[in-house]
Order: C-alpha cells, then sequence, then structure tokens
C-alpha cells in the first residue's frame, strides 16, 4: 500500500472540499492546525489562502511531500511515516483528516491514528473529518462483495482499485464510533458529493469533533 502512494497515487488529484463556513465556524484564524495526510499539500495551501498562519501538513508518502515542495513551495510540509508524531500533547487547537482513514484499511491502525491525533488537539479543539461512506450503487456493492470473497479478512468496504490503491468505506456510524472511542464529540455532520481518484462520482460524509476535556 505504501508503494502506491510513493508512485501512482502520488499523482492523483485530490478532490474532497474543504467547507471554509464550517471550518471558519469552529477554528479561529490564529489556531495552530494539524492538516495530517496533507498529500502535496492542497488542503494546507487553501488554509494559508484563507489567513491561517500557523499550519503544519503531515504525510508519509515522501513523493507525496516531494510534490507538495514544488507545487507550493513555502508551505510547512514534513514526513512522518510513524505513530506518535513529533509534537507535544495539545500541541494543536484543530487537525483536518481528509479521506485519510479511506486509505488506512485496518480497525486497529485507524484507531492508533485518531488516538494520536487526541493526543495532539488540546481539550476544546477540534479535528475536521472527510471520507467516503458505503455507497449503495450497484457497482460499489459489487466491488464490496467481490473483495470480501477476495479476502473474507478485511473489513466490508475494503476494496483494491486495478492501479494498485486499496482503499475503504465506512458506515458513518463506524466514523462516529471511532471518534466517540478517542475522546470525541460529534458537533455537526454533512454529506455531499465529490470526484474520486479514478474519476467517478461518490457521496462524501464530513464530521467536525470537538476533543472532549479530561474527566475530573
Amino acid at each position: 500500500m505504501h508503494t502506491y502512494w510513493e508512485t501512482t497515487g502520488a499523482t492523483m488529484a485530490f478532490t474532497h472540499p474543504l467547507d471554509h463556513a464550517l471550518l471558519e465556524r469552529y477554528v479561529p484564524r490564529d489556531a495552530r492546525i494539524l492538516d495530517y495526510g496533507c498529500g502535496y499539500g492542497r488542503l494546507t495551501a487553501q488554509l494559508e489562502e484563507l489567513g491561517y498562519r500557523d499550519v503544519q501538513g503531515v504525510d508519509p508518502s515522501a513523493a507525496m511531500i516531494e510534490r507538495g515542495a514544488r507545487e507550493h513551495p513555502g508551505l510547512t510540509l514534513t514526513r512522518q511515516t510513524a505513530l506518535p508524531l513529533p509534537f507535544a500533547a495539545g500541541s494543536f487547537d484543530a487537525a483536518l483528516l481528509f479521506v485519510v482513514l479511506g486509505v488506512v484499511p485496518g480497525d486497529a491502525d485507524q484507531n492508533a491514528l485518531v488516538c494520536e491525533l487526541a493526543r495532539l488537539i488540546r481539550p476544546g479543539g477540534v479535528l475536521y473529518l472527510s471520507d467516503v461512506p458505503l455507497q449503495d450503487d450497484e457497482r460499489h456493492s459489487r466491488r464490496y462483495e467481490e473483495a470480501v470473497a477476495a479476502a473474507p479478512y478485511r473489513a466490508y468496504g475494503t476494496f483494491s482499485t486495478p492501479d494498485g490503491g486499496l482503499f475503504r468505506h465506512h458506515r458513518p456510524e463506524q466514523l462516529r464510533a471511532l471518534l466517540a472511542g478517542n475522546g470525541f464529540t460529534v458537533e455537526e455532520e454533512r454529506t455531499g458529493t465529490t470526484a474520486t481518484l479514478h474519476g467517478h462520482t461518490t457521496r462524501n460524509v464530513q464530521l467536525v469533533a470537538r476533543r472532549d476535556a479530561p474527566a475530573g
């Protein structure tokens, strides 16, 4: 999977839209923001254009970070291949997690990532998540079933693409449970449509979740 994001995946145009009004309702301009899974810095650049000046982009792919340096010189984009990230607890007021869970198919790996973001986001801060829910059209349903038949140990909704990508679509309640289990409370949820990396159209889901204050 890592090879895909160093080769074919690193040439793709990412598409999930950043809802400016939704962001601005929860994240002030002086916020410290982590864009985890920033890829080539598409959203990191949008944040800076909107006036957010303290933005750190992180991605495990060397090819993505190199592309970001070419396309968006001046952004703070760094490659980090493992957790925990080299930031102190509570270092950020907000984090973006755009279509990252969709390329981290394992439950344990997803939980470890969201747990790490919970460590990094201060109590009261927010996580803005965008991902792809399970689709109900015939093409996707067939793809899910064929993937289960080929690899029954994988979670339903996990599938491979002909160019070597491995992706996972989720039930929205799975995303909510993952957030709740790591100390986040969903404040707002929206759905929409977006283009995929491969030129199709899917429904998307976006959640803004607040980091809970420690008990006691």
